[in-house]
């Protein structure tokens, strides 16, 4: 049987999402903690592969197994298993053909930038930060000229392995929350650093060291070396995937589900 969880997790521990030599990554955390509750060992595949430093608000995941458990049984046996840092949001039972990844048609992304002369101390570790003022309604006006398919080499990593850089912004906005600058970005697909790299270029459009219409002749341009540095990882957050209702995969968790024993 497939089974298809949401997580949420603090990145700032991690090597990224992805197993590898060196320890801890996000995989290799979910995959022990799912093989000490079904008692068997299984391949745990994300929805979003996440970098060193990056967050998931609700990363969705995907593994086989044959266990039989309630999914309160189920969210108690992972959860008790994983370290903090780590929680598993929900689980649901899927049918074989559902995959985290390939049966997304889209995903979203927010970065978040302390935009305040004073470093941060309590959110180090899970926002960028800029010390300059920043004009979030020139970067918003901007930011629009990416919306649509393009070509995003400009904002394409070298590291990056896709095949092509065309991609599809499906929504794309700048705004303020006190504090804290927030660049929101959904899209049928993305490149390696392509949100990191984007979030780059509009800090530097709203301390005005950039116009607002450089954005677009950064796009135009299919030249990496055109647009700014890269967005420091602490300040990214997968934020959510969206698939066919055929699953029925959940929108939102209850805090408190109805009929569980929660004490």
């Amino acid at each position: 049987m497939r089974y298809a969880i949401g997580l949420e997790y603090d990145g700032s521990e991690f090597l990224g999402w992805q197993i590898q030599r060196q320890e801890p990554t996000v995989q290799g955390c979910v995959e022990r903690a799912v093989a000490r509750v079904a008692d068997h060992e299984a391949r745990v595949t994300c929805c979003g592969r996440t970098d060193a430093g990056v967050h998931a608000q609700s990363q969705v995941a995907h593994f086989d197994s044959e266990a039989e458990r309630s999914e309160r049984s189920w969210i108690l046996g992972l959860n008790s298993h994983l370290p903090v840092g780590v929680s598993v949001l929900w689980i649901r039972p899927v049918d074989d053909s559902f995959h985290a990844r390939f049966s997304a048609f889209s995903r979203s992304y927010e970065y978040r930038i302390l935009n305040r002369w004073i470093r941060p101390a309590l959110e180090a570790r899970r926002m960028s930060w800029c010390r300059a003022p920043l004009d979030t309604t020139v970067m918003n006006e901007a930011a629009q000229a990416l919306l649509g398919e393009n070509d995003f080499t400009s904002f394409r990593a070298g590291a990056c392995q896709a095949r092509h850089a065309i991609r599809e912004i499906q929504q794309i906005s700048v705004e303020r929350f006190g504090d804290v600058v927030s660049l929101s970005v959904t899209a049928t697909g993305f490149l390696y650093h392509l949100v990191r790299n984007i979030a780059g270029s509009l800090l530097r459009i709203g301390t005005g060291e950039a116009s607002g219409s450089w954005l677009g002749e950064v796009l135009e341009a299919r030249d990496r070396s055109q647009a700014a540095p890269t967005a420091p990882p602490e300040g990214l957050y997968f934020i959510a995937a969206r698939y066919p209702e055929q699953y029925g995969l959940p929108d939102a968790v209850p805090a408190f589900p109805r009929g569980w024993n929660l004490s």
